[in-house]
């Protein structure tokens, strides 16, 4: 379990994220110190709030599906991942979660270090890789996504195979990128906890020097690279496969590279789920993890997202998409990707955000 102070740092940094909506939240700090918590009784499986950093139009179908499995009558609120965390930790024994559902594994990082989340039960831990699970056993990948570098053939004939390359001068003005967008700055996380945070602040001002031109989102920067506006770009993968998903391959010039040797910016990050031990609803968000998990669900998210299903036994049926078993990404504890407040402040320092 982590030390208090770890867990009120982690709360701390989380919270300065989300000062509107915590003060929206009504109520000051000082008041809710006086008030005294009443103890909440296990709901079983009557109701289960979802506390979802997911998009509704994502994943409003699978949730249509998985209040059927859990027998429960379920509530999604929507929102930001990190604002939700932040939220949850605000909240602390009041909280109306009973499940998070993050966009990244960097939130569920913080609720556990904060010791927010509940032990899962281990046939539900089985079922998904250690790589993709809490060190803690209290939350587990439902999807994943790898970053890649998307080229404009057009452009230039290959992508280079590492991030570090983009710094050079023979991409100057030709990359661009979304420093504001969430999975760019849980990449850059990520290279924080494997190079170091002088060796990274280096290389995003060597991005800014290099007069990188900023997107607001992956999509968008899909976009600049296949109109041949820049002749690369930082993506998560499955945004190129939705696009020739939609838009048919022979009318999609960019092309998208995987990058090899564990570099960082071929990072795999995961979408998942933890049960709030405050909750008062394990019961309902346990079949709630489970169906996640299911043959049913994992096949949603293969097909609907184009994303890599995490559940031992279910492949991507994808066109093309690489095997997830193939990806030479970077080693890394992706609980550790929750120290999001620190990289916030290295892009700040290097004029991105």
């Amino acid at each position: 379990m982590p030390r208090p102070s770890v867990r009120r740092g982690t709360a701390l940094a989380l919270s300065a994220l989300l000062l509107p909506v915590l003060a929206a939240c009504g109520g000051s700090e000082e008041k809710k110190k006086d008030e005294k918590p009443e103890a909440k009784k296990e709901q079983g499986a009557g109701e289960l709030v979802i506390y979802s950093g997911r998009n509704e139009e994502l994943i409003a179908p699978i949730m249509d599906k998985l209040q059927k499995a859990t027998g429960a009558k379920v509530e999604v609120r929507y929102g930001d991942s990190a604002e939700l965390a932040a939220q949850i930790l605000e909240e602390g024994d009041r909280t109306k979660a009973g499940l998070f559902f993050s966009q990244d594994a960097g939130a569920l990082g913080a609720l556990s270090q904060a010791d927010m989340l509940a032990k899962l039960p281990q046939k539900s831990l089985d079922k998904v890789g250690a790589a993709f699970r809490g060190g803690e056993g209290d939350w587990v990948g439902v999807s994943g996504r790898s970053r890649v570098i998307a080229y404009n053939p057009k452009k230039t004939e290959k992508a280079p195979d590492s991030v570090h390359d983009l710094i050079k001068p023979e991409w100057k003005g030709k990359v661009g990128y979304a420093p504001t967008n969430a999975s760019f700055q849980a990449f850059v996380t990520g290279m924080r906890v494997l190079e170091g945070e002088d060796a990274t602040l280096k290389w995003l001002k060597g991005l800014k020097a290099n007069d990188a031109k900023q997107y607001a989102k992956n999509g968008v920067v899909l976009d600049a690279v296949d109109k041949g506006e820049v002749s690369l770009g930082l993506i998560n993968h499955y945004y190129w496969y939705e696009k020739v998903a939609e838009v048919g391959a022979d009318k999609v010039n960019a092309k998208i590279h995987f990058l090899p040797g564990g570099d960082p910016g071929a990072l795999i990050n995961a979408a998942g789920v933890g049960v709030l031990k405050n909750g008062g609803q394990s019961a309902a968000a346990e079949k709630a993890v489970d169906f996640l998990l299911s043959d049913e669900a994992q096949n949603y998210f293969a097909k609907e997202t184009s994303e890599y299903p995490l559940a031992t036994g279910v492949t991507s049926t994808v066109k093309g998409l690489p095997a997830l078993d193939s990806l030479d990404a970077p080693k890394i504890d992706l609980g550790e990707l929750e120290s999001l407040q620190k990289t916030l402040e290295l892009l700040k320092e290097a004029g991105m955000v």
